[in-house]
């Protein structure tokens, strides 16, 4: 038998043929009584559509009102009907039984029990695990979340904003790329609450919920310090005008600044895509510590996020240094890998879940009528210790 060959596909063409489609022929069958009693079933049955829930319509009908009767049954304002006609919608209801849909009752109040989170980016640890939180705290309180991710893209607030207005949510939680004097995108709400998350905005009077950068930054100075590391690199992505970039920054240049008969420090603002800089900047500080002899400073990096401190983690490869016995690590952020990287890497572990929850507890309170300035609240950091900070007798 000759066999047959096929003539090959390439994957371009394998992805143009489409699947062929699959139709079932339906044959209707009739059955009998008498064949239902042949096959053991009593009487026939049918089965029935389940019935439409009822509308506010059906409730006026039933009682013999109007909508706007029956609206005003729902909305307390019994003393606008006579004793009668209450009774009458009463027993509509009861009869129907009829249950008004929340979403409606809220909108009627001028409430949709939705809040609008807008993230800078949503591929972040950070912006998902403040999300979590702050989602778990509005279901707790009957409220849900509507998500705006702004993939970085700073043009893009003054839409997200728009958009989530668009869908009456009650009020706003911020965690966007924060803005200085002359980025106001944000300064107009619609009237609605927000609550800032780790970025401020100039000219924005909004309570704000953060973690306490100072205080975060002086801890793992200290503690690097303490440890005998002298020449510290504080390593940021650029600055851009976002605070919680900035507060760090201008942290670490307090706390050398503090130390400074005992260490000395620097600052590198770490674009995209610039390895050679970033090589660089490490091969500089190992080699200002005395490189591979014996005399040494011992040169240590604080990592402004988890996205420097995977960067910090490739270059280290890079270069064939170790962290703690070639140069010393702190980062802020403590990512599930953390301990996985060299003999495990300190960490500034930030709050997450707290600042998601405490943020969504202040928009609500603002909700629910709470007046005055707005408020700050400063969660603090853990510095979690591991091998990358210690010197290699200790651990």
């Amino acid at each position: 038998m000759r066999k047959r060959h096929s003539a090959p596909v390439d994957a371009a063409s394998k992805a143009s043929v489409a699947a062929p489609a699959i139709t079932l022929a339906m044959t209707p069958v009739k059955t009998s009584v008498k064949a239902l009693a042949d096959a053991g079933v009593d009487r026939p049955f049918t089965v029935q559509a389940a019935r439409p829930r009822p509308t506010i319509a059906d409730v006026a009908s039933e009682a013999g009102v109007s909508k706007a009767t029956v609206s005003r049954f729902f909305n307390h304002r019994e003393r606008l009907l006579s004793p009668d006609i209450a009774a009458r919608v009463e027993t509509a209801i009861a009869k129907l039984a009829y249950v008004p849909s929340p979403m409606a009752q809220a909108l009627s109040h001028g409430r949709s029990r939705l809040i609008g989170l807008v993230v800078a980016d949503i591929t972040n640890p950070f912006s998902v695990a403040v999300l979590r939180g702050a989602e778990k705290a509005c279901q707790d309180a009957g409220y849900l979340v509507m998500l705006f991710n702004l993939g970085n893209d700073r043009q893009r607030e003054r839409s997200a904003i728009d958009a989530l207005a668009s869908y009456q949510v009650d009020g706003f939680i911020l965690n966007t790329q924060g803005q200085d004097d002359d980025h106001p995108e944000l300064n107009s709400l619609h009237g609605r609450p927000a609550v800032l998350v780790d970025r401020r905005h100039a000219g924005l009077s909004a309570d704000f919920v953060s973690l306490d950068n100072p205080g975060a930054m002086r801890s793992a100075c200290d503690h690097l310090i303490d440890e005998g590391w002298t020449d510290l690199l504080y390593i940021t992505q650029p600055l851009k005008g976002v605070s919680s970039r900035v507060e760090r920054t201008a942290a670490f240049s307090h706390c050398v600044a503090a130390h400074r008969t005992r260490a000395q420090g620097a600052v590198l603002e770490l674009p995209d895509a610039s390895d050679a800089m970033l090589d660089a900047a490490l091969k500089a500080l190992w080699w200002r510590a005395g490189g591979a002899s014996a005399q040494r400073r011992r040169g240590a990096v604080v990592a402004g996020n988890s996205v420097v401190t995977l960067r910090v983690a490739a270059a280290m490869v890079r270069l064939g240094l170790a962290f703690g016995a070639d140069i010393g690590f702190v980062g802020f952020d403590d990512p599930e890998w953390a301990p996985l990287i060299g003999p495990g890497l300190t960490t500034v572990a930030q709050p997450t879940d707290a600042i998601g929850r405490c943020a969504a507890e202040c928009l609500i309170e603002r909700l629910q009528g709470m007046q005055g300035p707005a408020r700050e609240r400063l969660l603090p950091g853990q510095l979690v210790v591991r091998g990358s900070s210690v010197a290699p007798g200790e651990r």
